[in-house]
């Protein structure tokens, strides 16, 4: 069942309402994964080494940063169509707003120490208008361009980036896990799947991601292993050549700078 959305007040965020202890009355699948997220704020990091063969490709997936924001817009849409009637559904998609400016915060950081490609940085604002104009469902969009590009461009950050851009990509991994499972959801009970269109653009954008990249012994440089990813995790919902991202493979606290590492606790 869909509920019509009609004028609203302002919508006023209270952290500790994210986080409450769920009832009979309140519990659902939306706030059961908001309660796993975890809170942290976005800080300057350093510029420190990448990885030799994958520079190139690391400044094209920064230039990517610029779908980041409009992500909110895709969700800020969705909420002005009928949506599922299932508690929690319109404070999760609220609540993964405010992710997507931390996102673009702590992605602004690494650009601070670390520059841009200006060829790079015009070719995505076309990519970005391209998700812009297509006509499918605005948060099924979002489900798409979050499985299956921001969660390759997070792991070749961690396989591939210096130990800012790595912890920056942990922290957005764990965000865009949740922003995933709801967004998804959220397009399932609409009905709304993805058709030959939308998968054409999402391959587009990969390739263009990973273009700088050819074949490697390196898996983690190796432009096909990439493209296989993106086209699983577009398919499948999984990438199983992903799995050691979820192993601990991230610096320890001990080995970074201290403007290296992210600011934990309640986001101001």
């Amino acid at each position: 069942m869909t509920k019509r959305r009609g004028p609203r007040a302002p919508f006023v965020l209270h952290t500790i309402e994210f986080y409450r202890p769920m009832t009979a009355a309140t519990k659902s699948p939306y706030w059961s994964m908001i309660a796993k997220k975890r809170s942290w704020q976005a800080v300057p990091v350093g510029k420190g080494k990448l990885q030799e063969g994958g520079e190139d490709t690391i400044f094209r997936l920064l230039a990517l940063r610029h779908l980041e924001l409009p992500v909110k817009d895709f969700l800020e849409q969705g909420l002005a169509k009928e949506l599922p009637s299932t508690p929690g559904i319109e404070e999760a998609l609220r609540h993964n707003q405010q992710d997507e400016e931390r996102h673009d915060q702590a992605l602004n950081y690494v650009v601070a120490a670390h520059g841009t490609n200006e060829k790079a940085e015009k070719e995505a604002f076309n990519i970005l208008k391209a998700w812009q104009e297509h006509p499918a469902h605005p948060i099924l969009k979002a489900a798409v361009l979050e499985r299956s590009i921001f969660f390759v461009v997070l792991p070749f950050f961690r396989f591939n980036g210096d130990m800012g851009i790595r912890t920056v990509a942990a922290d957005i991994s764990r965000d865009e896990i949740t922003h995933v499972g709801v967004h998804s959801l959220v397009a399932r009970e609409l009905g709304e799947d993805a058709g030959k269109s939308l998968n054409q653009l999402r391959r587009s954008t990969a390739l263009w991601a990973f273009d700088k990249l050819g074949k490697s012994e390196n898996k983690w440089l190796d432009k096909d292993f990439w493209l296989r990813q993106s086209d699983s995790l577009f398919e499948k919902g999984k990438a199983e050549g992903l799995a050691e991202t979820q192993k601990s493979r991230m610096p320890a606290f001990f080995e970074a700078a201290n403007y290296d590492l992210p600011s934990y606790g309640k986001a101001a």
